[in-house]
């Protein structure tokens, strides 16, 4: 019995395989069942679009007419995505409020306005994109015009291949013309306004601004986001004050955002800075701006800074009257190693 019984249990349990067929298998996929790959969307048919503010890792971007509020896909890694980038966009486009749109690529720059944190470090950061030229906003009164800043300035448009524009405001306080001396030789355009900014005192920085992407740069209460509410009326940045015993203003911008301009053209208002870093630009790039400096200084011994006597840069500015161009290279080389 107890044969026939373990034969019989033998026979019930092939019975019951043999009912069974491949559908009734289930079998759990590996994790090599379906190899990952590298290859991602390639997006051809998304829409472009232009970043005009940032916002702990929210981008304001317009696109076909609207600002849709992005977020950088994973694919994008560790690259930068900054005021002025032209870039393109997946996902939720509507704009409605509360949805959320990908970057999920940045195109070429044709610009980068770069700093770095100080002198003595060379990472740099890009604060805006694609601009054609700095507007640099200088005050010739309260506060005292700090020209080191300015020079420092010019170098980095100089280094992101961008035109500087040097606007000195508040001539109604002080007289521009000493200003005017030091930067006139060097071929900066320069501009003067003084209060009240009527349509009058802004026609030149109107006219010098239309149809170009513009960012603006100034150290705090130099009257900056003055200026731009004068240029866009419906742009409502905050205007800040100064102190009349330091000469210093409070920071009224806290982030770079990019403003259409009512004749064409964009500016970008960048947040008041006290200190510009200039680490990561090398003295041949400081050069390389003098276009008439730049083929006799190649003459020079490697690694020549360009600032002692026996440079040959200064023989060869005697020789042809050239003497206060280098003087102008020479101050903007100080003004990168000197610490604000």
């Amino acid at each position: 019995m107890r044969d026939g019984t373990a034969g019989g249990g033998i026979l019930s349990r092939h019975s019951a395989h043999a009912a069974l067929d491949e559908d009734d298998v289930r079998v759990r996929p590996g994790r090599g069942t379906r190899p990952r790959t590298r290859r991602r969307p390639a997006h051809e048919d998304a829409p472009e679009g232009f970043v005009v503010s940032t916002e702990r890792g929210r981008y304001g971007t317009l696109t076909e007419g609207r600002v849709v509020i992005a977020m950088k896909a994973r694919e994008l890694g560790h690259r930068s995505v900054v005021v002025g980038d032209r870039v393109v966009l997946a996902g939720d486009t509507s704009g409605d409020e509360g949805t959320l749109a990908r970057i999920v690529r940045v195109q070429p720059r044709t610009s980068a306005l770069r700093r770095s944190p100080d002198d003595t470090d060379p990472v740099e950061r890009v604060i805006v994109a694609n601009a054609q030229q700095l507007v640099i906003v200088c005050a010739l009164a309260q506060p005292a015009p700090h020209l080191r800043f300015v020079d420092r300035c010019q170098v980095a448009a100089y280094d992101a291949g961008i035109s500087p524009l040097l606007c000195l405001t508040k001539a109604d306080l002080a007289p521009p013309r000493e200003v005017l001396d030091i930067y006139e030789p060097l071929g900066v355009r320069c501009l003067v306004t003084q209060r009240p900014l009527t349509e009058d005192q802004i026609a030149g920085l109107r006219a010098a601004l239309s149809g170009q992407i513009s960012v603006m740069i100034g150290q705090s209460g130099v009257g900056k986001s003055t200026l731009v509410n004068a240029l866009v009326p419906d742009a409502e940045r905050v205007v800040g004050t100064v102190n009349p015993m330091t000469g210093r203003g409070r920071h009224t911008s806290s982030s770079a955002v990019a403003l259409a301009l009512p004749h064409g053209g964009w500016i970008i208002d960048t947040p008041g800075v006290r200190g510009f870093g200039l680490g990561h630009v090398s003295p041949q790039r400081v050069v390389e701006a003098f276009p008439d400096l730049a083929g006799p200084a190649a003459d020079c011994p490697p690694g020549c800074d360009h600032l002692d006597d026996d440079c040959g840069l200064g023989e060869w500015a005697r020789e042809h009257g050239a003497q206060a161009r280098l003087d102008s290279l020479r101050r903007l080389l100080h003004s990168r190693e000197a610490t604000e």
